[in-house]
């Protein structure tokens, strides 16, 4: 029999991530999918062959199952929800992004999970691009200094349709919590502050703000400049980001995954190009993160996206969400942590 019995929660379009690689492991049985439209589990069920049961509640199919581990695929809204249940049943839980609704629901989470000595990991799918991967390597010490200020613009144009288009802030809770937990990711500090200013242009098809602009200020003295629309047509920036990184020997653009270099002065004060070496080597994107969630459960150790750490990227999300409403400055640690 295989080590983790897997409940999936939530058959929509963001479980083929997953089911394509929880399929490929030796240790994992999915036991059982929920949804509470049956006929979506049922697609997956006849897509992926899996010989499994199919609930619309998750507490009766951890009952049933007598499962072990749960991956939340649901939307944000039920996040809380799923996860509580999870946690408290004693399942391990794996979960897709933003953790919660809001901060008092995050840092229930995170109080639960502590209570009751669990293991909850979030999907953060943008540290395990080999591009990324490559462009934090070029942050170094040694290569750029002491990094001190980090600018990224983020213009996409979906049109997903479904709940996105009906939140308050789409931008900010459900996308820019990639492009903020990715700045955490590469200067390894905790934000202290933020200032934000939302706001939906005309021709946006979003029912609330689809574009923002926001300063944060980090722990290590850095400044992050984020500025970003989900509304945006014509020269789109790649999913993770255009990135200029600033250090006190020189700078760093990351283009797209196949164009990132630095520009650094030697010591005789010439300008000189170095390129990143590409060192990490290991599955990308959602496999990646979800091999290192595995890998994490099976060493009993937390994950490099625990909750208890990406608590703190979902404070940027809250932090910058109250700060357009409230039209200030907003410090973290006060008023969101």
């Amino acid at each position: 029999m295989s080590k983790y019995k897997i409940i999936i929660v939530g058959c929509g379009n963001i479980s083929n991530n997953w089911l394509s690689s929880i399929t490929k492991r030796a240790d994992a049985d999915i036991v059982a999918l929920v949804d509470i439209i049956p006929s979506n589990a049922e697609i997956k069920k006849k897509e992926y062959g899996l010989d499994c049961k199919i609930f619309t509640q998750l507490e009766e199919a951890i009952a049933t199952t007598n499962a072990n581990m749960v991956c939340d695929l649901t939307t944000p809204a039920h996040h809380y929800s799923v996860v509580s249940t999870a946690i408290q049943a004693g399942c391990h839980v794996l979960g897709e992004k933003p953790m919660a609704n809001s901060m008092e629901e995050v840092n229930d989470i995170v109080k639960l999970v502590n209570d009751h000595d669990g293991f909850y990991a979030v999907m953060q799918n943008r540290r395990y691009l080999k591009g990324f991967r490559g462009f934090k390597e070029l942050l170094t010490k040694e290569t750029l200094g002491e990094v001190g200020y980090l600018g990224v613009n983020f213009f996409l144009g979906p049109h997903f349709g479904g709940f996105r288009e009906l939140m308050d802030s789409p931008l900010i809770l459900d996308m820019a919590i990639h492009t903020f937990d990715q700045a955490r990711f590469l200067i390894n500090a905790k934000p202290i502050s933020v200032y934000c200013q939302e706001y939906n242009p005309k021709g946006s098809w979003y029912k609330g703000n689809a574009s923002a602009i926001c300063i944060f200020e980090f722990d290590n003295g850095c400044v992050l400049n984020y500025t970003g629309s989900w509304c945006a047509h014509g020269i789109s920036t790649p999913w993770e980001g255009q990135w200029r990184v600033q250090g006190s020997k020189g700078t760093a653009v990351y283009i797209d995954e196949n164009n990132m270099y630095a520009e650094v002065i030697d010591e005789t004060n010439k300008t000189k190009k170095v390129l990143p070496g590409f060192s990490w080597n290991e599955k990308t994107d959602h496999a990646g993160c979800i091999d290192e969630m595995f890998e994490s459960v099976i060493k009993g150790k937390k994950s490099d996206t625990d909750c208890r750490d990406n608590r703190y990227s979902m404070a940027m999300v809250f932090g910058a969400i109250k700060s357009a409403k409230k039209e200030r400055k907003i410090y973290l640690s006060k008023e969101i942590l």
